[in-house]
């Protein structure tokens, strides 16, 4: 229950269960194995993430992994908000992120939590989480970098949330958008050198 504002332990630790256990499923890994292109931590990254399951050279494959990585984390926000209120989102939201970078199933090696830090941003301002999905498209589009798209997307979130006078949510969105930088570190790495590698391309293309 909800106390004077505040959420009690108890319901923010399940909302933290809630959100870690959706966010841990690893869609990637699971669409690559069922539809027979095999392992795909084995190929370009060893992300379990929709950009490299673009890799394997099935586009609905990594659609597919988007999207549900995407809907992990939109459906953890949704459940937390129905059950808990707005003071469960952040709790689930978090959890939701972090799960699907340190999945427990994989000895916590997943992905990067773009797609669900989207899902995050839709379902707890879907204004603002427009906004981000049509800022990743178009720097995509322009430098072909998913690294970058995300790293500009994460970075203009806060902004974003605050525009649309969300103000609970644009703490959330500022520490996802941390979460995602550090993921990102190594990426953040090889733009500087310039050899970060393009959409649709083998990791080691610059």
């Amino acid at each position: 229950m909800i106390i004077s504002g505040f959420i009690a332990w108890q319901d923010a630790l399940k909302c933290v269960v809630l959100g870690y256990l959706m966010g841990s499923i690893p869609f990637g890994l699971i669409v690559t194995l069922l539809a027979g292109l095999g392992d795909v931590r084995k190929i370009g990254s060893g992300n379990i993430g929709a950009t490299n399951v673009l890799r394997t050279g099935k586009r609905w494959a990594a659609a597919l992994t988007l999207l549900l990585d995407a809907g992990k984390g939109a459906a953890a926000v949704l459940i937390a908000y129905h059950y808990f209120g707005m003071n469960g989102v952040a709790f689930a939201a978090t959890a939701a992120v972090l799960g699907h970078i340190f999945p427990v199933w994989l000895r916590f090696k997943g992905g990067k939590g773009v797609a669900t830090f989207v899902g995050v941003m839709l379902a707890a301002c879907w204004p603002a989480g427009l906004l981000v999905m049509a800022t990743w498209l178009i720097v995509a589009y322009f430098w072909r970098i998913s690294s970058l798209s995300a790293l500009v997307a994460a970075a203009l979130a806060p902004a974003y949330t605050i525009a649309f006078g969300n103000f609970p949510y644009a703490l959330l969105s500022l520490i996802l958008a941390v979460i995602l930088f550090f993921t990102h570190h190594a990426n953040i790495h090889r733009l500087w050198l310039g050899q970060e590698p393009r959409i649709g391309g083998n990791k080691k293309d610059a």
